[in-house]
């Protein structure tokens, strides 16, 4: 994530929008005063990019955090679904037909990626690139049944993953032909043979071999295959190398006292001094040993990971492997448990009038989502460690627990669903030891400005975070004249006008202006507010994200000096909802 909000200031020169992988779903919600019923049900529909209905599409409609109802259906004739009974939590809805692949999300979009009963969801999926090709022996003889990897290495934005590196895979026919498709827009590397990983014999033979990369070729002077929405990359054609490949091997131990079960270990090839994609693969319970076959040599990082019942995992350091020349056996890895922080959502309600009988918040509904420091983490640090602190919601008294939170530097982000109520305070108690012998007191840290850390193993406990009644809404127009085009990427921003509220990093809010003109901010607390409009630059995304980074106020800062000098201030009353709210656009 980048760090610099000075780069805010300057004018976007791009006509793309920055896209990440994700769902490209909307949803109208409903009412925020109606009662919270026992049950309800989420309907929707799955579409293509042409508007057309993906007619069997498999739906599935989950819990966050793995608990509570989850359920399954199809799409009918016209891409409709429907699924009732469900209680009244934070779901994730996704789609999933054969060739396609979800469409590629805008990440400055304030459209909240989860959902509640009562929504309507619309779903897009596009269909997938396809790379294709051959594999031939030096001879040009067809290699049958070898195994065709490609793998994900940046994608159509040029961005590497986030969580590790997706890949596919397809198994070549008797005519040493391969079709890999269902493949998201963005840049492959191609590779056959190679990457075994049983802990025992492997069946196919290839899987011993160093993996040859397209055309011929090791890792490091690999072919790089651009492919785009459903478009199909042919004559990937591959002289498959067949040389022998080396052998890592070890085991994983318990040192938690817990009862591990199956470790699962990854090992990821380095590039560049970066951790790459992984290869997994598994010590059952009871079992001693892990290998992995058929890798060529050069710098690798191994974990080994293991899940509880109790719904934690344990994670070993990363282990930096020199593979050179022969194999290497006899690597321990040992796991540890991952951090977890325990907190409560607080519930603060107003006297004022207009904001009586207006719909509390539902815990179920309220997600808390950690996002670790993207700047501050160790280059070894595996990529999947980061999804394994999902997102949670509070129990009906309105306690948490983040789980499984990789060593690292946290901030937690929080929406309300409900309309009137904002996001107050995020607060972290922390003890102070004593100067001299007596009782240890305790301080309040502000968790919204400052990140905080964890180490393996750490029980964290007493965050608190507070949702107000009172919010008020804003939703308006840029006002253009008639030969007047609005700029690519361009934004709202609200910045407190109050002195005293100026640190306060929950008080910085931002919008993406839509083709129309039209922009919504919602769940404002009541205050004044600079407004200014501006164009992000060509690499910038996640701008409300960027806004809040704790360690942005320098950026912050030259935000509320522009506000001043522009001198459009508004103030929002307590559950106020502006609806026709006027703003030029800033001359250039």
């Amino acid at each position: 994530m980048e760090s610099s909000l000075r780069k805010l200031c300057c004018v976007g020169r791009s006509l793309a929008l920055v896209l990440v992988v994700a769902l490209n779903v909307t949803a109208q919600s409903q009412p925020d005063e109606s009662p919270t019923t026992t049950t309800g049900t989420i309907t929707g529909q799955v579409l293509t990019d042409t508007g057309q209905p993906v007619v069997g599409a498999a739906v599935s409609v989950r819990a966050y955090g793995g608990t509570g109802q989850g359920r399954v259906t199809t799409t009918d004739s016209q891409g409709n679904f429907q699924v009732s009974g469900l209680d009244p939590l934070s779901y994730i809805v996704s789609a999933f037909a054969s060739a396609f692949v979800p469409a590629q999300r805008d990440p400055d979009s304030t459209q909240s990626p989860y959902y509640r009963v009562g929504d309507s969801v619309k779903i897009q999926l596009i269909r997938g690139g396809v790379i294709t090709g051959s594999v031939t022996t030096s001879a040009d003889e067809p290699v049958v049944g070898v195994r065709v990897r490609a793998y994900m290495i940046r994608d159509s934005s040029g961005r590497s993953s986030r969580y590790g590196t997706p890949f596919r895979e397809k198994v070549t026919d008797d005519r040493g032909i391969y079709r890999i498709y269902g493949l998201l827009a963005g840049t492959y590397l191609v590779s056959a043979g190679g990457s075994g990983n049983l802990s025992g014999v492997n069946t196919n033979p290839y899987e011993t071999d160093t993996p040859t990369y397209a055309p011929s070729s090791p890792r490091d002077t690999a072919m790089e295959v651009s492919v785009s929405p459903g478009a199909e990359v042919s004559n990937v054609d591959i002289h498959y190398r067949g040389e022998p490949g080396r052998i890592i091997s070890g085991s994983a131990i318990d040192s938690t006292g817990a009862a591990a079960g199956t470790f699962t270990i990854y090992l990821s090839p380095i590039s560049n001094g970066v951790s790459q994609w992984s290869h997994s693969t598994y010590q059952p319970s009871g079992m001693q040993g892990f290998s992995f076959y058929g890798l060529a040599d050069g710098d690798y990082n191994i974990v080994a990971q293991t899940y509880f019942p109790t719904g934690e995992f344990a994670l070993s350091e990363p282990r930096l492997i020199k593979l050179k020349g022969a194999d290497i056996t006899g690597v321990e890895l040992a796991v540890k448990p991952l951090a977890s922080i325990t907190g409560r959502v607080a519930l603060e309600e107003s006297k004022v009038p207009e904001c009586q009988g207006k719909r509390r918040p539902v815990f179920a509904e309220t997600l808390i989502t950690p996002w670790h420091n993207e700047k501050n983490i160790s280059k070894d640090q595996p990529q999947f460690s980061w999804s394994l602190g999902s997102p949670t919601f509070p129990d009906k008294q309105g306690d948490f627990t983040l789980r499984n939170l990789a060593p690292g530097q946290y901030r937690f982000h929080t929406r309300p669903f409900a309309k009137y109520w904002y996001l107050q305070s995020i607060s972290l108690r922390s003890a102070v030891a004593p100067p001299r012998r007596g009782v240890q007191t305790s301080r309040s840290v502000d968790a919204a400005r400052n990140w905080v850390t964890v180490k393996s193993g750490d029980r964290v406990s007493g965050l608190t975070i507070t949702l107000a009644a009172g919010a008020a809404s804003l939703k308006g127009q840029i006002k253009t004249s008639e030969a007047e085009k609005l700029p690519p990427r361009l934004f709202v921003y609200l910045v407190p006008a109050e002195t005293d509220r100026a640190e306060d990093v929950l008080r910085y809010f931002v919008s993406p202006v839509a083709a129309d003109g039209s922009f919504a901010l919602n769940n404002l607390p009541p205050g004044r507010y600079f407004t200014i409009t501006k164009t992000a630059g060509d690499n910038e995304s996640s701008m409300l994200s960027k806004l809040r980074l704790p360690d942005e106020s320098e950026g912050r800062a030259k935000l509320r000096q522009e506000g001043a000098s522009a001198k459009i201030e508004t103030e929002l009353k307590p559950c106020q909802n502006v609806t026709d709210y006027q703003l030029a656009l800033k001359p250039r």
